[in-house]
């Protein structure tokens, strides 16, 4: 869908804070938060307290003006974010691009820009141009890309990176302002160290220069930059695990605690704020990280990457990672990172995307069925009735990928007579469950008496097995 925003950015010129929670606090529900309620089927007024609180964001900066207005909180349904971006061996600008319409079509909440590639700027306008989502990205990897190397990255180059990308549109960015000197020799007693690119890169950029993180001591700097476009912070775990064996160890929840703080120091500018987390997690340790980072972060919305909970599936890490995502969700993370076949092993192509954004797309939409939002099961009672009464066009319909259940029902009756067929390939007509499930229904009336049918009575034509 598009939505021009310009009419509703040009109406707040007076405010010099032009976040949503600024305009929140200030008791006013904004077109964004009345567009939100609707498509959450929540009350704007309950919208406006929850962006006011930080329990909810929405990002949405005042110059991507053909975004469409989402909500990432727990008080929500579970969102699903799709990374993409170019990288020094592979992709090009179109290839992005078509990721990014991919991603859409496919039901990508967010979408983050992580190209470390050539042309860095020119992807991520391509991307901003085409995309009716939020996009976010992570601003030291072109920071890191401008300077040629940690050693000559200065501080005022990174904050010159994160005031152009935010004049540009970008609604989110990952910034690692949590890890901080005292936590490097907490990584020697780990397996896999940092796996974060972000987290690696300013870990040895404090190395390197021997000060403190530059993120974490400029933090109210960039606090200012993002109050005028409208960004939100999504506070990076650099220090998350990128194994089981490193899950909930003393370097990922001492980053945590930072986060929590910095967390308090953007609300107190009114800039919006969610947490990312873990990374790799067994999965009894899912529901604990979920309860720490509610505690130790106020509620603000928790964004994770997976979980995975498992490290031996390469080429399925979407479907491992699913499983710890569906679990995530019911247990309090607002936005799910998705996964793709290609993690740990390569970039992802245009068919891989679609992949990680569907097994998260599944995850997310089990997580709100257990945490039992509003409606969430009304969606899986029509797909029921439609099976149960072979409807097949209907089926398809509400499917989560329409053109892949299609194609594979089709692959062995494809024709037309099949398509109001009572019974698919794999049961065929004698033994099809629901078709005699059909049968008996009709042999038994309300006080349970029996009547055995003959075959006219039956809802099945001449033996064909077909609809009338």
């Amino acid at each position: 869908m598009t939505v021009d925003r310009t009419p509703w950015i040009e109406g707040r010129k007076r405010f010099r804070n032009k976040t949503q929670m600024h305009l929140a606090r200030q008791g006013i529900i904004t077109e964004e938060m009345k567009y939100v309620a609707e498509r959450e089927g929540l009350h704007p007024e309950f919208v406006r307290r929850e962006v006011a609180m930080g329990r909810m964001i929405i990002p949405a900066n005042i110059n991507h003006t053909h975004l469409e207005p989402m909500c990432i909180g727990r008080n929500s349904k579970v969102k699903v974010n799709a990374n993409i971006g170019n990288s020094a061996l592979a992709s090009d600008i179109p290839t992005e691009v078509e990721k990014a319409k991919v991603a859409i079509k496919y039901g990508a909440d967010t979408l983050m820009d992580l190209s470390t590639g050539d042309a860095i700027k020119e992807t991520r306008k391509a991307i901003l141009e085409v995309s009716t989502v939020p996009v976010g990205t992570v601003p030291i990897y072109e920071a890191l890309k401008v300077a040629g190397s940690i050693k000559d990255m200065t501080e005022d180059l990174i904050l010159d990176v994160i005031e152009e990308q935010a004049r540009e549109g970008v609604s989110y960015m990952t910034i690692h302002a949590g890890i901080l000197r005292e936590h490097l020799p907490l990584i020697n007693h780990r397996v896999m160290g940092i796996v974060s690119r972000g987290g690696s890169i300013i870990a040895q950029w404090m190395v390197e220069h021997g000060k403190e993180n530059p993120l974490y001591t400029n933090f109210d700097k960039i606090c200012e930059i993002f109050k005028k476009y409208d960004v939100s912070f999504s506070l990076g775990d650099a220090l998350r695990p990128g194994c089981i064996e490193d899950a909930t160890d003393d370097a990922q929840l001492g980053e945590l605690k930072v986060l929590g703080e910095l967390t308090e120091r953007a609300w107190r500018h009114d800039v919006q704020v969610m947490v990312e987390g873990p990374g790799h997690v067994p999965l009894n340790e899912v529901e604990f990280n979920m309860k720490i980072q509610q505690l130790w972060c106020h509620e603000a919305p928790f964004y994770v990457l997976g979980p995975l909970v498992l490290d031996v599936a390469p080429g399925y890490d979407h479907i491992g990672s699913a499983i710890g995502g569906a679990l995530a969700g019911w247990k309090g993370a607002s936005m799910l990172c998705y996964v793709t076949p290609k993690e740990h092993l390569g970039l992802p192509d245009i068919e891989d995307v679609k992949q990680g954004v569907i097994a998260y797309k599944i995850a997310a939409h089990a997580a709100d069925i257990a945490k039992n939002w509003p409606g969430a099961r009304d969606w899986d009672l029509e797909m029921s009735k439609a099976r149960f009464n072979f409807e097949w066009e209907r089926q398809f319909q509400l499917a989560l990928d329409p053109e892949t259940a299609r194609a594979y029902h089709d692959e062995a009756h494809g024709g037309e007579g099949f398509k109001s067929a009572k019974f698919c390939s794999m049961c065929g007509a004698q033994f099809c469950a629901y078709r005699i499930s059909q049968d008996v229904m009709l042999s038994i009336n309300d006080q349970g008496e029996f009547t055995v049918l003959d075959d006219k009575e039956k809802p099945l034509l001449d033996g064909n097995f077909l609809a009338p």
